[in-house]
């Protein structure tokens, strides 16, 4: 195993206990945490037959780690992002804004590097679009869930949905799902072309 990927994983497990410790609301801790815990334990299990590239670990390790510490305080009070609202005198805390704009680069770097080491299609413009919509169906699916839980769940899961008042902020966390998988590709696949070179 890589010391890269040694690293990236203790830094994981780094915020994974210090976002368990007091968080804001256990039951919002638990429903934010479960899909970074649960894609850490697949790329473990799978790191011997199937070994991402550096770039792509770095920024799933990263959004691993945003997604825990937004589980600790509650996406809508992570400090970070109050702090910003203070500074700039926005309405909200932007911080799941910016977890939402991740959301999108994720599962397009992952796709993208599925797609062309383990399917026959090429670099272009219909991998492109695949990726976006693979990402697309991440998010969407994601808003999806938070519905069920807000129906579903007692007390509505205020908490998890982060709404903070806004009626269109699942359509609003879908478009920074998009612009972040757009941006992700245009700024990654060459490092990414040249990592998988090497592998």
């Amino acid at each position: 195993m890589k010391k890269l990927h040694i690293f990236l994983f203790l830094l994981c497990a780094a915020v994974f206990v210090f976002s368990a410790i007091n968080p804001a609301d256990r039951a919002t801790w638990y429903m934010e945490v479960a899909p970074a815990v649960a894609g850490l334990a697949v790329l473990a299990f799978t790191y011997r037959a199937f070994k991402f590239t550096d770039i792509s670990y770095i920024l799933i390790a990263f959004f691993c780690c945003y997604i825990m510490i937004g589980g600790k305080y509650t996406y809508a009070e992570v400090p970070i992002g109050n702090y910003i609202k203070d500074i700039f005198d926005m309405s909200r805390n932007h911080y799941d804004r910016v977890g939402h704009f991740f959301q999108g680069v994720i599962p397009a770097v992952i796709a993208r590097e599925l797609l062309l080491r383990k399917t026959n299609l090429g670099r272009g413009k219909m991998l492109f679009f695949v990726c976006v919509c693979a990402a697309m169906f991440v998010s969407a699916s994601y808003e999806i869930i938070e519905w069920l839980a807000a129906e579903f769940t007692a007390g509505g899961a205020v908490d998890f949905l982060g709404l903070q008042g806004d009626v269109w902020d699942a359509q609003k966390d879908m478009l920074m799902a998009l612009l972040g998988s757009v941006s992700a590709l245009l700024l990654f696949s060459k490092i990414q072309d040249k990592q998988m070179a090497n592998l």
